[in-house]
C-alpha cells in the first residue's frame, strides 16, 4: 500500500488529489504516527525522509506531485529499467511515459508544444531515453533535432497504430507512442528536415483547403511550415498580410 505522511500542507494536497484523480488505493498517517503493517512505500516531503528508516520512501515536492506518484506506482508495482518516452509524430503528437513496462503518463499536444514536454518528462527521469515514430517525416525530424540532452532513438512505426473499437476515437495517437516506447529504434543526433517536391505540394494543397480565397500559400511559406516554424493557419496569415501590402504599395504607385 501507498501511504502519505508529511506536515507540509502543499504536499499533501497535491500528492493525495493526484492519487484520488487516478483512482490508487492509498492511506494517510499523521507525521508522528508508526507506518501500517502493510506500508509499501511512503510519499513524504523532504525533512520528514529521514526519519523513516528503511522503508522505500519517496520524496514530494510541492509543485510536483505527479512525479512523486509516478515514482512510487513505479516503486509499488516493481517497473524497473529506464524511462522510456515513445511518441507517435503528427500535427498533434501522441506521448507515452512508461517507466519498465508500466505507463505513468501520457500526452497529446500541438506540434508547436511536443518538445517542451518531452524535454520537461525527460529531465524529471534518470538515464531517460526518447523514441520516435519515423513516420511523418518532417515532423519527426523536427522532434529530433529540437530535443536536448537526452538519447533518441529512430523507431519503425509500422504496425503501432491499435484497431480502435467503440468509443476508442482519439487515443490512437497515444497508443501508438506506448507501442512505439516498446520498440527498440536506431539512435540518431540529427535528421534532415529538407522538404522534397511532393511534401512542400502537399502543403500548399491544404493551405488551399483552408483558405478563405482558395488560394495556395508560396513555397517559402511551404518551407518554413514544413520546418515547423509556422503552422498552415500563420502562414496564411502572412501570406494575406504580404498581399495586402503589395496591393497598397500598387495603389500608392498608381
Amino acid at each position: 500500500m501507498i501511504v502519505v505522511t508529511t506536515a507540509d500542507f502543499e504536499v499533501y494536497h497535491g500528492v493525495v488529489t493526484e492519487l484520488r484523480d487516478r483512482g490508487t488505493e492509498f492511506t494517510t498517517v499523521e507525521s508522528d504516527a508508526e507506518l501500517p503493517d502493510r506500508t509499501s512505500v511512503v510519499i513524504t516531503d523532504a525533512e520528514m525522509e529521514a526519519e523513516l528508516g528503511d522503508v522505500p520512501t519517496v520524496v514530494a515536492e510541492p509543485d510536483e506531485p505527479r512525479q512523486a506518484v509516478d515514482q512510487a506506482l513505479t516503486t509499488l508495482r516493481g517497473a524497473g529499467g529506464r524511462t522510456i518516452i515513445g511518441v507517435d509524430p503528427g500535427r498533434d503528437p501522441g506521448i507515452a511515459v512508461l517507466a519498465g513496462e508500466m505507463v505513468v503518463a501520457a500526452f497529446q499536444v500541438p506540434l508547436a508544444e511536443a518538445v517542451a514536454v518531452i524535454q520537461r518528462e525527460a529531465n524529471d527521469a534518470a538515464d531517460p531515453i526518447v523514441r520516435i515514430g519515423d513516420g511523418a517525416r518532417l515532423r519527426s525530424s523536427k522532434l529530433v533535432n529540437d530535443l536536448e540532452d537526452v538519447q533518441v532513438e529512430l523507431v519503425d512505426e509500422t504496425g503501432t497504430t491499435p484497431y480502435l473499437g467503440t468509443g476508442a476515437r482519439g487515443m490512437g495517437d497515444v497508443l501508438a507512442a506506448v507501442n512505439i516506447a516498446r520498440h527498440e529504434g536506431e539512435i540518431v543526433d540529427v535528421r534532415d528536415i529538407e522538404p522534397t517536391a511532393g511534401e512542400l505540394q502537399v502543403i500548399k494543397d491544404r493551405s488551399r483547403e483552408q483558405s478563405r480565397t482558395n488560394r495556395a500559400i508560396d513555397e517559402l511559406l511551404a518551407r518554413r511550415v514544413a520546418a515547423g516554424e509556422l503552422t498552415i493557419e500563420e502562414a496564411l496569415a502572412e501570406h494575406r498580410s504580404d498581399a495586402e501590402s503589395a496591393a497598397e504599395d500598387g495603389a500608392q504607385g498608381n
